[in-house]
């Protein structure tokens, strides 16, 4: 197991460390990505803290979540991610996702339109880390093109935002809160 230590201005060159030890620029692709999945899991933190008293059981999804996202900064943070000592993002985890999804999806009207982020404030934030786990997926991507990751980092990310879509409306259908529908032209 791995564990943080107390070192402070290390970085003030710009250079941080990976696990591993080998030093790298702050602005390295590797770095920004695993930076994107801190910034996503700490917006889902603060999804939690709005979501947690009236809907206990997404704030308990999106604990998980969070679990797993760490693992994923951990793994993106490693030159050699079998040494960890974690348990490795693998197709089970995205399994998980794609059935929360399902369940939550039978729950909802079928979408027909594009419809605008918002409604309630829980919601909005829900779309709010949506929109960074797409930028986080990216991000990935781009690693990717670079660099071989595990696959299943990128399947990871890309269904995390379709689970965090369908939370979004999910929570306006619970809170009574309607779509607002763009065709085009305006909200209908």
């Amino acid at each position: 197991m791995w564990y943080l230590s107390r070192k402070y201005g290390l970085g003030d060159s710009g250079e941080t460390s990976l696990f591993g030890g080998r030093r790298v620029s702050k602005s390295d692709l590797r770095v920004e990505c695993y930076g994107e999945v801190d910034e996503l899991s700490s917006i889902i933190g603060l999804c939690r803290a709005v979501l947690c008293e009236k809907h206990p059981e997404i704030n308990k999804l999106l604990l998980d979540v969070q679990t797993a996202l760490f693992r994923i900064a951990a793994e993106l943070a490693s030159e050699d991610p079998g040494k960890l000592g974690l348990e490795l993002i693998g197709e089970r985890d995205v399994a998980v996702l794609d059935e929360h999804v399902e369940r939550i999806e039978s729950r909802l009207p079928q979408l027909r339109h594009f419809i605008y982020p918002g409604g309630s404030l829980p919601a909005s934030m829900l779309h709010v880390a949506r929109a960074v786990a797409r930028r986080a997926e990216r991000r990935a991507v781009s690693l990717n093109s670079r660099e071989s990751i595990n696959p299943n980092i990128l399947s990871y990310l890309n269904r995390l935002s379709t689970l965090l879509f369908s939370l979004a409306r999910y929570v306006n259908v619970v809170e009574g809160v309607s779509e607002d529908i763009w065709l085009g032209r305006g909200i209908e």
